[in-house]
């Protein structure tokens, strides 16, 4: 005579599987929000941050200070037109674009990113000479050195950003 198991026990395992397969959709979603928040770059990534300092101070201090600091006056055109470096730190506005602004200002320009050809800046674009795993590790120490309130404010830039793509797709 073959013994099935008992009803209790059927309905203890559906109830074991259901609470699984419950946490892992819970842990899923939560997880996709907060890469959402996180954005592409990597502050919280001893590896990145090491590469990204040194990238920062290969091609980016010269302009925008090794403390991030920015150039002098970085609000007003200088005599040839142009605006001077701004701060990367949080007196400055980088941390009000979202990581995909950031890194393609970074790779192709300017101009070309703000849709605004022939627009004339001192910044080059850097796609030509630096990989994206560069420029991810540059942005990604840039944003590693600001207050904590900024990171977060700008996670919520990445959150609000990705919902827009979410929607446009």
């Amino acid at each position: 005579m073959t013994r099935f198991p008992s009803f209790s026990r059927w309905a203890a395992a559906i109830l074991v599987l259901t609470v699984m397969v419950a946490v892992f959709v819970w842990w899923r979603l939560v997880d996709q929000g907060d890469a959402a928040a996180r954005g592409l770059l990597r502050p919280h990534d001893a590896q990145v941050l090491r590469q990204g300092a040194q990238v920062y101070q290969a091609h980016c201090a010269t302009c925008h200070g090794v403390k991030l600091e920015g150039q002098p006056n970085w609000r007003e055109r200088g005599a040839d037109g142009r605006l001077p470096a701004p701060p990367h730190d949080e007196n400055g506005h980088t941390w009000h674009h979202p990581d995909e602004v950031l890194i393609a200002l970074t790779k192709e320009g300017v101009g070309k990113t703000a849709g605004l050809p022939g627009y004339e800046t001192n910044m080059p674009a850097f796609g030509d000479s630096l990989s994206d795993t560069d420029i991810v590790a540059a942005l990604s120490w840039i944003k590693s050195q600001w207050p904590s309130e900024v990171r977060r404010h700008h996670d919520e830039i990445n959150r609000q950003a990705a919902q827009r793509s979410q929607r446009g797709s």
